[in-house]
């Protein structure tokens, strides 16, 4: 069952039978986590970095931004009882549209937001389909850990779906 999330939106599910979808992926990021030991799917789209704390915008939407919206889809996935240990961290987007004078570079500062705030909270990425000058769209498929980035009806699988090199039905807690 599809679960569209649309742009400056984020969605969440611990239900197997759902694949999280969004689309037209330009210089805005979608990031979408995977936990396969509890099968549990979270994605968000953002369009812009950063906001600023006090501003309408980000108190009214703070999944537009990356720097707000990053920290609430991991909030979102912990609050279904998943693990940052075992999250799977898969990225698209970041790509150069429209603004063929670089004068902008949002793609690339959307990038850039999310890899500092990843190496600040020391989170991997999995796999990562970034930049260029096309739109994308991204599904995860929350049962089986399937990722697919789809560019002009081409499909590249980021995962999958095969388990994590861990066997995490055996980890312990400690």
């Amino acid at each position: 069952m599809p679960l569209v999330v649309s742009i400056a939106e984020m969605q969440v599910s611990p239900n197997p039978d759902v694949t999280l979808v969004t689309y037209a992926l330009g210089s805005c990021i979608a990031v979408a986590l995977h936990d396969p030991v509890r099968r549990a799917g979270g994605m968000i789209h953002y369009m812009l970095p950063t906001c600023s704390a006090a501003s309408d915008r980000g108190k009214e939407n703070p999944v537009m931004f990356g720097d707000t919206g990053i920290p609430l889809l991991f909030e979102s996935m912990y609050a279904l009882g998943c693990r940052k240990a075992d999250l799977l961290v898969y990225v698209a987007g970041g790509a150069q549209i429209q603004d063929n004078e670089h004068v902008f570079n949002i793609g690339k500062r959307n990038y850039t937001l999310l890899r500092k705030i990843f190496w600040k909270n020391n989170v991997i990425i999995t796999a990562e389909h970034v930049g260029g000058d096309v739109s994308r769209t991204l599904s995860l498929d929350v049962g089986s850990g399937r990722v697919r980035v789809r560019i002009h009806g081409a499909e590249t699988l980021l995962s999958s779906g095969a388990q994590p090199p861990f066997d995490a039905t055996r980890r312990s807690e400690s």
